[in-house]
């Protein structure tokens, strides 16, 4: 996933079956305790920071990152001093 606009991903997302594709903006320092969603999830990060805890092991991803979580896998995230704006696409 090497996508520079969110047509570009939006596109490339819908050819692998995602059926919905938006953004999203976290608010500076949220913490999400660890849940789960009813849905695969690809997710682009176009701004801020965020750090994702899944299966015990904690990533930083940066604007310009990636990261796919599959549906009902537990995750948290905790977002950074500027928050987050990222591009998701869900598939059910």
């Amino acid at each position: 996933m090497n996508t520079t606009t969110f047509e570009a991903f939006e596109n490339e997302a819908r050819a692998d079956g995602f059926n919905e594709v938006l953004h999203r903006d976290w608010e500076p320092e949220t913490v999400v305790p660890e849940h789960t969603h009813p849905f695969d999830a690809r997710v682009a990060v176009v701004q801020g920071e965020l750090w994702l805890t899944c299966d015990g092991s904690t990533r930083h991803i940066a604007a310009g990152g990636t990261f796919s979580i599959p549906k009902g896998t537990p995750h948290a995230e905790r977002y950074g001093s500027l928050g987050a704006h990222f591009w998701v696409a869900r598939r059910n």
